[in-house]
C-alpha cells in the first residue's frame, strides 16, 4: 500500500503550530498580571486567586479526563513530579506579580531556559546548540547585573518577589522536563494534571498559613473561577502542546516572548 505524503504546506504548518502555541500562550502569560492586580484590588489574596482560578478548569479538567484514568497508572511519579513543579510554579508566579515589579519578575522568572537547557541536557540527553548558547549568555548576564548587590559584592535577590520568580521558573524548566518525559500519558492528561497540582498547593499553603478569603466583592469570586475556565485552559493547552513538540531549550526561549508583552503591558496599563 502506498504511503500518504504530507504536501509541503501541511509539513510547515506541522512545524510550526507548536511555535504559533507558544507565541499565543506567552501573550497571554504577559498579560496574566492585569487581571490578578484587578482580582486584588476587589479583596481577593494571590493564594485565593490561585485557588478560585484553577478551580474554575474543573468543568474542562473533568472533560479532559474522562476515560483516561487509566493513564495515571503509566507514569504515576512523573505525573507527581510534574503537579508539584506545576502547583509551585503557577502559586509562585501569581505571589511574585503581585509583589513585585511586573518586568523584573518576568525576566527572573525567564531564567528558566537556562534551567531547561541544563535540565534538557543532564536528564534527557538533548544536545546544546551554539546559538542557544549565546541566548542563555545573554539571559543569565541580564539576570546578574539585575540581582548585583554592591554591599555584598555579588548577585542575590532583594525580597519575596525576587526568589518567587526565581523558584517559579526553576519549578517551570522542571514540569516541562516531565511534560516531555511522560509521553506514555496523553496531552489532556499531563494538562489536567499540572492544573491539579496547582489547586492542590495553592489549597494546601492556604490552610498551612491560615489565609482567610477576607472581604472580597462577590462579583470578583464570580469573576476568578471563570477566568480559569477560559484564560487558564487556553493558555496551559497551548503550552503543553508547544513544549511537547520540541526539545525543551528550545520552547523555552520562543515563551521569552511573554517579558516582551508584560513589559509593553505594564508600560500602558500602570501609572
Amino acid at each position: 500500500m502506498q504511503s500518504i505524503k504530507q504536501s509541503p504546506g501541511a509539513a510547515n504548518l506541522t512545524r510550526l503550530l507548536p511555535v504559533f502555541s507558544l507565541l499565543l500562550s506567552a501573550t497571554l502569560w504577559g498579560l496574566f498580571w492585569y487581571p490578578l492586580r484587578l482580582l486584588e484590588q476587589g479583596g481577593l489574596s494571590g493564594l485565593w486567586s490561585t485557588l478560585l482560578i484553577y478551580l474554575g478548569t474543573l468543568p474542562v479538567l473533568l472533560y479532559l479526563l474522562h476515560g483516561r484514568y487509566a493513564e495515571f497508572r503509566k507514569a504515576p511519579w512523573l505525573l507527581a513530579g510534574l503537579a508539584l513543579a506545576s502547583g509551585w510554579c503557577n502559586v509562585a508566579f501569581v505571589l511574585a506579580v503581585l509583589d513585585g515589579n511586573i518586568v523584573r519578575v518576568l525576566l527572573l522568572f525567564y531564567l528558566s531556559p537556562f534551567w531547561a537547557t541544563l535540565i534538557g541536557w543532564w536528564f534527557l540527553g538533548e544536545r546544546i546548540h551554539p546559538g542557544t548558547l549565546v541566548v542563555l549568555a545573554l539571559a543569565l548576564g541580564g539576570a546578574v547585573i539585575m540581582l548585583w548587590r554592591p554591599q555584598a559584592g555579588l548577585p542575590w535577590p532583594e525580597g519575596h518577589a525576587d526568589w518567587l520568580a526565581l523558584t517559579s521558573g526553576l519549578s517551570f524548566a522542571v514540569a516541562n522536563a516531565f511534560v516531555r518525559t511522560a509521553q506514555a500519558c496523553s496531552m489532556q492528561t499531563r494538562t489536567a494534571v499540572s492544573w491539579l497540582g496547582v489547586t492542590l498547593v495553592a489549597l494546601l499553603l492556604i490552610m498551612v498559613l491560615r489565609v482567610p478569603l477576607g472581604d472580597a466583592q462577590q462579583t470578583v469570586l464570580l469573576a476568578a473561577p471563570l477566568i480559569g475556565m477560559l484564560g487558564i485552559s487556553i493558555m496551559t493547552l497551548a503550552v503543553v502542546y508547544g513544549v511537547a513538540h520540541m526539545p525543551i531549550h528550545r520552547s523555552s526561549i520562543i515563551l521569552l516572548f511573554e517579558i516582551v508583552v508584560g513589559a509593553v503591558s505594564a508600560q500602558l496599563l500602570t501609572d
